[in-house]
């Protein structure tokens, strides 16, 4: 019986030890899957505290990185106003990108605290310019797929910009096209006048082909290409179609004008008693698309004077004022669309 029990004991007591030493066992592979993530939370997110210079870079640079990995780092100024700059080294080679978007391994910066993204890239053909933070924080994300690492991967050099220091690498270098939004993108390609200069802001490095396969026949499309002659430069002229929309849109025009209703001479007789003058005209509907109200005005306004006969009653009865006398008149020389905001509404 006392035998028994103390089998009994002996095989609790074991049970209970691999229970412990399993626990533990899990608990520190959690913990070092973490540290080898850069994880600091449930979001993998490292905090840096920025004090002063430093790195972040994909592990094992400058040599291949591995695949399936997804590292963040959040680097936290230290100081009131402080805010951080980032310089990329010249050693940059990720993944290269499909239809100019990085999709499968890239490194991202952005702003925590507006969620902008000030950048994406991947590849190697050019390294990624300067960086500062508008904030006192800045977020890193490091991120590859499980096929085709490439190397030598990235490696970040930080530091601390203090409050009140100019920036050394002027404004922030703006998102690429392919990550910025749709109404961001359709504000940027409006404000330009050709199809050369969309092409050549879509895609710097290889603009000028693109604008040749836009001429190219598409022989996916077996409709009037195929029944009519090719497509060819100037068949369609796209720069043409633009401009002429921005001549007949919001434009000086010939408007004719009562001299009464406008010189507010009631009790005189002018001849002629109407004059062309140019007055703005045309409707905006080319205003960018969050614009709130959006019209036609002068932009510059001139005064051109004009003789004319001048007819006035003379009191007491004593017949017609006879004259001629010159009258000014504004002419609106130039004119563009003005969009009004919810503000000055």
């Amino acid at each position: 019986m006392i035998l028994s029990l103390l089998f009994l004991f002996a095989s609790s007591v074991q049970q209970h030890g691999s229970q412990a030493e399993s626990s533990v066992s899990s608990k520190l592979h959690h913990t070092t899957m973490k540290q080898q993530n850069g994880g600091h939370n449930s979001k993998h997110e490292k905090i840096i505290t920025v004090s002063g210079e430093g790195t972040v870079q994909s592990p094992d640079f400058p040599h291949t990185y591995p695949r399936n990995r997804l590292l963040v780092w959040r680097l936290v100024a230290a100081g009131d106003g402080a805010r951080i700059q980032l310089t990329f080294d010249e050693r940059f080679g990720l993944e290269d990108p499909e239809d100019g978007i990085c999709k499968y391994d890239f490194v991202e910066i952005e702003e925590p605290g507006e969620g902008t993204v000030l950048g994406r890239w991947c590849g190697s053909e050019s390294t990624p310019g300067k960086q500062v933070s508008q904030g006192n924080q800045i977020r890193i994300r490091f991120k590859s797929d499980q096929y085709f690492p490439s190397k030598p991967g990235f490696s970040i050099h930080y530091s601390l910009l203090p409050a009140g220091r100019p920036l050394i690498s002027g404004p922030l270098s703006p998102a690429p096209p392919a990550l910025q939004s749709v109404d961001v993108l359709t504000d940027a390609v409006a404000g330009f006048s050709t199809v050369e200069e969309v092409m050549k802001y879509l895609e710097p490095d290889r603009w000028q082909q693109d604008v040749e396969e836009l001429y190219k026949p598409s022989w996916q499309v077996l409709g009037k290409s195929f029944m009519h002659p090719k497509k060819s430069r100037g068949a369609v002229d796209l720069n043409l179609l633009r401009e002429e929309v921005r001549l007949y849109s919001c434009t000086p025009r010939n408007f004719s004008v009562s001299l009464r209703e406008e010189l507010k001479r009631t009790d005189t007789i002018f001849w002629p008693n109407c004059l062309l003058v140019q007055r703005c005209g045309g409707n905006c509907a080319c205003c960018a698309h969050r614009c709130f109200d959006c019209h036609c005005a002068p932009t510059k306004i001139t005064k051109k004077y004009q003789e004319v006969l001048l007819l006035r009653y003379r009191g007491g009865g004593r017949g017609i004022l006879k004259s001629l006398t010159d009258i000014a008149l504004e002419h609106h020389e130039e004119c563009d669309c003005v969009c009004k905001t919810h503000s000055q509404g």
